[in-house]
This record gives C-alpha cells, structure tokens and sequence, in this order.
C-alpha cells in the first residue's frame, strides 16, 4: 500500500536530504522519518499520522527530488501544490523536510523557507531540535527579506528559552539566549532601514524590562545608542547616552557619552565649555583638541584660574606638551590674570552684591566665582539673575547646577539640571546623572 512506500524510502531520504542550515549553523541531522514513524506506529495507525492528499503526491515528489537536476526542478515545479497538500503535522514535518532540501538543492531560498516553516511549526520536530530549526527559519526568512517570518522566529525563540551555540565575527563561539534573538530581531529592522521601527521595537522591550523590575542589557543599549549616532537622531543620542550613564556607570562609559554629545551635539562655545566641565570630571579629557577647545571656551582672559587649572592638570595627565607654544602662552596669560583677580575679586563680590547689580554684572559674577570653585557665592548670583529679563535661562541653569554640586548640594543640582531645556537638554540630563551619582556616594 502507499504507506508502506512511504516507510521504505524514508531512511533514504533523511540520508538525501540533510538538512543544510545557513551560516551560523554548520549542520543539523535530522531524525530518519521512518525511525520517528515507527516509534508512533506503536500507538496509532498510520492512516491517523498522515493526510490521503500527502500520501497521493509524497512518493513522486521523493524520486524527483532525488533526481537529476531536471526532475528536481520538476519537483520544484509541484512544489506549492504538495506544500497545500501538507495538513497533519506529520505532513508539515516530513514535507517540510523535502521541501526544504530541494530547495537547498535547486538554490531556491523562498522553498527552503516554505520548507523550514512547515518543520518548526508541526509540533514534530525532535526537541532536540526545534531550536536550530527555529533559528534555521529566521535565517531563511531573513534572507529572502520576510522579516516579519524573521521576527517571529526570533520570537518564538526567546519566548521558548531556546538557547543556541553561534560563533561570533571574531571566531569565538558563545550561547545565544533569549535577550540576545529580541535584539537580533530589533536588527531586521534597522538593517533595512527602518529605524523608526527598530526605536519603538526596542523601546518596548526596554519597557517590558523595566516593567518587570529587571535590568536593561547593556548591550541593548549600547546599540541602540550607536545606532542612533549612526540615523544621526540626536534627540535619541542624548536619550541613549544618559541610559548608558545611569544604567552602567564607569569611566568608559562616561567617556563615551560625553565625547558622543561632543560631537554631535549643536551646543554654542559656552554650551560646549559646561560639558567640557562635566567631562573633565569624569576624566573624560581624551586629547589635545579637547583640552584646546576647553581653553579657548573658558579663555585665559576671563576665567584665569579655571584655565590655569585646566593646563597643569593636562601636564600631569601626560595629555598636554609643555613644549606646545599655544598651551604655554595661554598658562602664562592665565597666571598673569590670577594674580589681578586675586586683588580685585573682593571689590567685584561687593559690586555684584549691590540690590541694583544688573543682569550682566550679576552672570559674570556667576561666572567668575564658579570658576574659581566658589560654589556658595556663584549659586547667589545665579539664583538673582534668573527672574531677569533677557536671561539665558538654560545657560544661567546649567551654570547653577555646577555650583550648587560644588557645595555638595546633590539633590538640588539634580532638580536645577533636570529643568534645562532646548539644545543644552541632552548635556544637562548627564549633569543630572552626574549629580545623582555623587549624591549616591
């Protein structure tokens, strides 16, 4: 009888057609058909595994399949008339694994998916198995640009604690577990361009994670926070870097954070000197240029101590050459102004103490006292100049924050920073994380 055919030759075909997986996967052997049909043989009758419409085609498909390569494209030919014939999982299961090797064998991606779908979803796959099959099917669907199939795999994945062993680009091999296919899925969106898909996708997982009391993984945002850099959403930079901050805080991810925002934020020279501020707290000064842009910002003629501090630091760093005319000049320049100040500071503090100080007076106060890390004196003249008309609020903020850190006021620097708007948005936010950071302390 036709069963009885289709036991006979089922031996032969697991040894035909193995199951080719794709590039993460070097192979995957599959259980012999005929060995898992008469393990269920035990239990049922045949007639109850699998459907007359599967029996009608299977046998004829199997010697075209095996064939020359003008029976396997006869094969192929049929092919989505057998895949509408495949209706019991034993059907989806062992037609999905002739439909997938031929489609191996005919270079036929959309037929090997076809063929990897029907195997995932019978519910017949060896639990041996199912996992690189299901990886196998997202591998396959990506490839033909179905994300859709793509992400449900990767879904169906991490829903099931499935785990799977891939190599990595460097060479070495490690286990892949369920945070890792959520963030590959989020992958099938921006490698095609999608970013406004990959942003919410992982925004809804970052969520869920969170919801759920857990830890964000670190590498979630790291790619989020590179991948906005790369769709230049600057918005998105500031967000990602202040999650990196917050959530995984060290002198590495400080320093990236502060150099990202350095170089791709649209902050005014004053703008750059307060997050040149913050980064020289978190020795995120990396090099010349930035010790440069520091000095030119502050300016040796305006805030003289601040400057001269600023360059002997970068000397005992290593990061600042003595020999560099520019530095030396700007030092001694500084030098020179400190020993001014250190005369005429006391006559300044009573002028800006003055009720009718006006605004100017009352930020270059600010500005002078904040440099010279006078925090109790710069938060008074800071405080005064707010409520003034033609105030740089966010700048006078900012500013405010800084001094009151400097008095350890944690907590009221975190509020001040908290409330800076506009293009000093994203830099204040790391202030905040800053403050809050050493208020932990």
């Amino acid at each position: 009888m036709i069963f009885s055919s289709i036991r006979s030759r089922s031996s032969t075909l697991a040894l035909a057609f193995a199951l080719a997986t794709g590039t993460a996967l070097t192979a995957v052997a599959i259980e012999a058909p005929a060995q898992a049909q008469r393990k269920k043989d035990k239990d049922k009758a045949s007639k109850e595994e699998y459907s007359d419409e599967f029996r009608a085609q299977f046998n004829e498909m199997a010697e075209l399949a095996q064939g020359d390569d003008t029976q396997k494209a006869q094969a192929a030919a049929r092919a989505d008339t057998f895949a509408a014939a495949l209706s019991t999982p034993d059907d989806r299961y062992q037609g999905g694994i002739l439909l997938f090797n031929l489609g191996i064998a005919t270079d036929d991606p959309q037929l090997q998916l076809t063929g990897i779908t029907n195997m995932v979803e019978s519910g017949r796959a060896p639990a041996d198995r199912i996992a690189n099959f299901t990886f196998t099917a997202y591998q396959t669907a990506n490839s033909v640009g179905d994300y859709d199939a793509a992400r449900k795999f990767l879904a169906s994945m991490a829903d099931n604690g499935y785990t799977f062993d891939g190599q990595l680009t460097d060479g070495t091999t490690r286990t892949f577990t369920a945070d890792d296919f959520r963030l590959m899925a989020i992958e099938t969106y921006w490698a095609n361009d999608d970013y406004d898909g990959g942003f919410k996708a992982l925004d809804e997982m970052i969520a869920a994670k969170r919801a759920a009391g857990e830890k964000v993984p670190e590498n979630w945002i790291r790619r989020g926070f590179a991948t906005a850099i790369e769709s230049e959403n600057r918005p998105l930079v500031g967000r990602f870097a202040r999650d990196y901050v917050t959530e995984y805080p060290s002198e590495a991810s400080w320093r990236d954070a502060v150099a990202v925002l350095y170089n791709q934020s649209q902050l005014d020279p004053q703008g750059v000197l307060d997050l040149l501020r913050l980064a020289r707290r978190v020795n995120g000064l990396q090099n010349r240029t930035m010790y440069g842009e520091y000095i030119d910002n502050a300016d040796p003629r305006r805030l003289p101590g601040e400057v001269a501090s600023l360059i002997n630091d970068g000397f005992a760093a290593g990061t600042l050459d003595r020999s560099d005319s520019y530095v030396s000049e700007a030092l001694a320049e500084a030098n020179r102004r400190v020993a001014t100040d250190e005369r005429e500071l006391p006559n300044f503090l009573a002028e800006a103490r003055q009720s009718n100080a006006d605004l100017t007076t009352l930020v270059a106060a600010g500005d002078t006292f904040l440099s010279y890390g006078r925090g109790a004196e710069a938060e008074e003249f800071y405080t005064r100049a707010l409520p003034m008309a033609g105030v740089d609020t966010a700048r006078v903020l900012t500013r405010l924050g800084i001094a009151q850190l400097d008095q350890g006021k944690a907590a009221e620097a975190e509020a001040t920073f908290n409330k800076v708007e506009g293009a000093r948005q994203a830099m204040a936010n790391l202030w905040a994380v800053y403050a809050s950071q050493q208020g932990g302390m």
